[in-house]
């Protein structure tokens, strides 16, 4: 509510909202319909879009990939330029202690980031106090999500951990980000060079003829193996990549994201054939 309202404001007549509906709590359709009314009155379009079918699996993960995927789409049928969501100043430092906290590298750290192709944060600057005291004062209404404090959810219990902690500076703490995010960039760069000189990409197999490299490189590397033989794969996880580059090392044979790669000269990685069903 306060991205709209201060959207609304900036670029009056430009501007169109859509609320998801994840259907999780009995409360969500009056929720939508409240943003809903709020954005007729101030002359914004406004579009309710709900989750068709169950999500499954880890439900904040499954809802997060819902929610963009209904927006997206929403995005192309209105022909908008921009899809901007209110992350802020509190949940990217939640989402920093979280990637901290799984060990993550330094594209895991660059956190959420200001911009990633059409979609825009605007708001990582603020934090969510002042968020909040602005929807106070220039009576917009709001919601408080009970989700929020449920302590089922990593991200709750580190959003409690994190409650009235005034150390960390949002601006310093961007700043901080916006250096990782460049470090990821030029690492993914430097990817790219040694990719089209040392890394060939065959229908069933890819082979990495160059192994004298960086850990980073060559974990970055492993992952454009994988993604281009299985691109349905979820990146495989840190300590298993960093197992695996030791076996590499010893011309030994992996099995990562349903591919096995195997060591010496070179690194050849295939396809896994498909488990026998007894």
């Amino acid at each position: 509510m306060a991205l709209v309202s201060l959207a609304a404001r900036c670029w009056p007549g430009q501007v169109e909202a859509a609320t998801v509906d994840h259907g999780l709590r009995p409360e969500s359709t009056a929720e939508a319909a409240l943003v809903a009314q709020w954005c007729a009155g101030h002359d914004v379009p406004h579009a309710s879009l709900k989750i068709a079918s169950a999500l499954e699996g880890n439900l904040q993960a499954a809802a997060r990939h819902a929610r963009y995927e209904l927006l997206g789409e929403w995005q192309q049928q209105r022909r908008l330029n921009w899809l901007m969501t209110a992350h802020h100043a509190d949940d990217q430092l939640e989402t920093l202690v979280l990637r901290l906290n799984r060990g993550a590298g330094v594209g895991g750290l660059a956190s959420i980031r200001a911009r990633r192709g059409s979609l825009l944060r605007p708001l990582l600057g603020e934090k969510r106090a002042d968020l909040r005291r602005w929807c106070e004062d220039q009576q917009v209404p709001f919601v408080d999500d009970p989700s929020n404090e449920n302590v089922r959810f990593d991200r709750v219990r580190t959003r409690q951990a994190l409650a009235g902690c005034d150390l960390i500076d949002p601006t310093g703490l961007n700043r901080s980000l916006d250096a990782l995010q460049e470090a990821d960039a030029a690492l993914s760069w430097m990817v790219d060079r040694v990719g089209k000189k040392s890394l060939l990409l065959k229908e069933d197999c890819a082979i990495l003829s160059r192994t004298d490299l960086p850990a980073e490189l060559l974990r970055r590397l492993i992952l454009r193996m994988i993604a281009h033989l299985n691109p349905e794969a979820e990146n495989p996880r840190g300590p298993s990549l960093d197992q695996a580059l030791v076996q590499l090392f010893d011309g030994k044979t992996v099995v990562l994201a349903d591919c096995t790669l195997t060591g010496g000269e070179c690194w050849t990685a295939r396809r896994a054939p498909p488990r026998k069903l007894r």
